[in-house]
């Protein structure tokens, strides 16, 4: 049992869904990503962990795995495959660490499925889209600071190669 009478006031702080999000075209950046073994111990995976940057499911997050090793060749095609709508999307083409595809805004197309294992609904990243000017969320182009995740504003975007 923890005493929460010294600290904790309900008021001050909105309650947590975790309800899938609808259907739809979220703008997000990449927030963390992390190599990882499978379960099976057999192959390796990027777990990649985005935030909802606008609208009304703003600071949400959405997940997705990329399955880069593993015996079978064609779950490694299709990782890869959505590793380089990533990388396009962010316009990082030749990454040499995940981290570089991090805090830059893109859009992602999420569907919603049910799970085998608890028969609830859950979110998957179907597409990764570069975010144009023009947007409806994007007036100017920008990345997110590492530190404290605010827009910095500047002529060039930092990601564009000259």
């Amino acid at each position: 049992m923890t005493n929460l009478v010294d600290g904790f006031d309900a008021n001050t702080v909105e309650p947590q869904s975790f309800e899938p999000l609808p259907v739809a075209d979220y703008t997000v950046i990449l927030e963390e990503s992390e190599e990882k073994a499978t379960q099976k111990g057999d192959g390796k995976y990027l777990n990649l962990k985005f935030k909802v940057i606008d609208g009304e499911f703003k600071n949400r997050y959405l997940f997705d795995r990329l399955v880069l090793d593993h015996p079978n060749p064609l779950t490694v095609q299709i990782a890869r495959g959505k590793l380089s709508a990533l990388c396009r999307a962010v316009n990082v083409l030749k990454p040499k660490d995940s981290a570089e595809l991090h805090n830059i805004p893109l859009l992602v197309k999420v569907t919603q499925r049910r799970r085998e294992d608890t028969d609830e609904m859950t979110n998957d990243i179907k597409a990764y889209k570069p975010l144009v000017r023009g947007d409806a969320h994007d007036s100017e182009e920008k990345k997110i600071a590492p530190s404290d995740k605010t827009e910095a504003k500047s002529s060039a975007a930092p990601w564009k190669k000259k």
